[in-house]
């Protein structure tokens, strides 16, 4: 029987390394199926890696913290009753695919992948160090010459955004002694020191809130962020949801909540408007066929994570709040799986739940929108009657669209948010459906 290679696993479409943050096991432990092994983290989320079979753990290739490629094989178990050889730590640190193609296909593709940066013979470069060493500029000669943290002097992505840090930073330095340094703004990238006082605390940023800060940031410097904002009357929904919530826990086990229901109207709305459903690539607008909606989770730990409800449009009211619950829940138990961060075309942010009135919020890149909910508070209101005008108290709640001012107008965007408050206020009590 052979040994069984354990394979870093690809977490989604554009990740292309992960690192390891915890080994439950170590060489020489038997583990059954299913035994957990290892526990990794990308830049979109943190997953724990399941043995596939049973048998000893002869060998791991790499250690706590380190950065490895997807596709590498990271430890080797050895089935009962195996004796076979172990790859060597240079053959393990080779993705699987590479290890069996012929070295005419591994000339090729390497050319095709960056004729100008390369792996040599005594170092690799993961395909995103490459891309990022490609993107900023850096030649061969520079990559070659940065010291690596990684396994066998590797360079990792750490590694290289301290060298272009330390490297920009120069250039903005000989620029201000050149020029005006009074009057030349400071790069975005070359951080601000600051001081801290007697008294003062100071926090480590935890990895989630790191990955959480460069999103945000390169989100506002990749779209022309615009919110328009609507106020709409959900005294129907409030109504509805009242009657009925009772007898909904009761027959479906979990809790209604008005966020279902502002899914299903915002489901509505994308089918009208699908270019609010769509991302950038380029020079080019993709609208995306199906409704991958986003929704905004807060974390224990005051982070936010973002799981998506994939083709929300083939839920029902039912279906979409047990899928939003179900997301919620390993959201906060760090158990989502990578499909369920990945893939989203719309996202959904709750400032109601916090009994916050309006906000601005940050678009979810690589889609082009994002909807803000409000709390919905009790308000006087003007009611038209057959009988003139009367001011009642009626349930209000304000709704924000941020959206990606590049290839979505005013226009465009208002449309879209008064078509959305106009099926929440359309909402039946009496049938819990909408009249549009």
């Amino acid at each position: 029987m052979a040994n069984f290679d354990i394979i870093m696993p690809k977490m989604g479409e554009s990740i292309e390394e992960a690192t390891i943050t915890n080994w439950f096991v170590k060489e020489g432990d038997k583990v059954e199926e299913d035994d957990v092994l290892l526990e990794i983290a990308t830049d979109k989320v943190d997953s724990e890696i399941p043995s596939p079979v049973e048998g000893i753990i002869k060998k791991i290739f790499f250690k706590q913290d380190e950065v490895v490629p997807v596709g590498t094989v990271i430890a080797v178990i050895g089935l009962d009753g195996d004796d076979s050889p172990v790859a060597t730590e240079e053959q393990a640190d080779t993705p699987v695919e590479e290890r069996s193609r012929s070295q005419e296909n591994e000339v090729k593709e390497s050319k095709s992948m960056d004729e100008k940066l390369s792996s040599g013979k005594s170092r690799f470069y993961s395909p995103l160090v490459k891309t990022i060493a490609a993107k900023e500029g850096v030649s061969q000669d520079e990559l070659d010459s940065i010291e690596g943290s990684g396994v066998n002097g590797r360079v990792q992505k750490e590694d290289l955004v301290k060298y272009l840090e330390k490297r920009d930073g120069a250039k903005a330095g000989s620029v201000a002694k050149a020029e005006h340094p009074v009057s030349e703004p400071q790069k975005s990238n070359v951080p601000v020191t600051v001081v801290s006082g007697e008294g003062d605390e100071v926090i480590e940023m935890s990895r989630l809130r790191k990955l959480i800060a460069e999103h945000m940031i390169r989100s506002k410097q990749t779209s022309a962020h615009v919110t328009n904002m609507i106020e709409v009357d959900v005294t129907g929904v409030v109504n509805w949801r009242n009657k009925v919530k009772d007898e909904f826990l009761k027959r479906e086990g979990v809790k209604l909540t008005y966020l279902p229901i502002f899914l299903e109207a915002t489901v509505k709305s994308l089918r009208d408007f699908p270019q609010i459903n769509a991302s950038v690539d380029g020079e080019k607008i993709i609208i995306k066929k199906m409704i991958n909606l986003g929704i905004a989770v807060s974390l224990p730990d005051n982070n936010l994570i973002v799981p998506n409800i994939k083709d929300a449009g083939a839920l029902n009211l039912t279906g979409l709040t047990k899928k939003m619950n179900e997301l919620a829940s390993a959201a906060r138990s760090s158990k989502l799986a990578p499909d369920d961060i990945s893939g989203g075309t719309f996202t959904v942010t709750n400032f109601g739940s916090f009994q916050n009135d309006i906000g601005t919020p940050i678009i979810n890149q690589p889609e082009v929108a994002i909807l803000a909910i409000g709390a919905i508070k009790k308000k006087p209101a003007v009611i038209e009657t057959e009988m003139g005008d009367v001011i009642a108290i009626r349930q209000k709640m304000w709704l924000s669209l941020t959206y990606d001012h590049r290839i979505i107008d005013g226009a465009l965007g208002g449309a879209f948010l008064k078509k959305l408050g106009d099926y929440i206020e359309s909402f039946d009590p009496h049938s819990g459906n909408f009249k549009l």
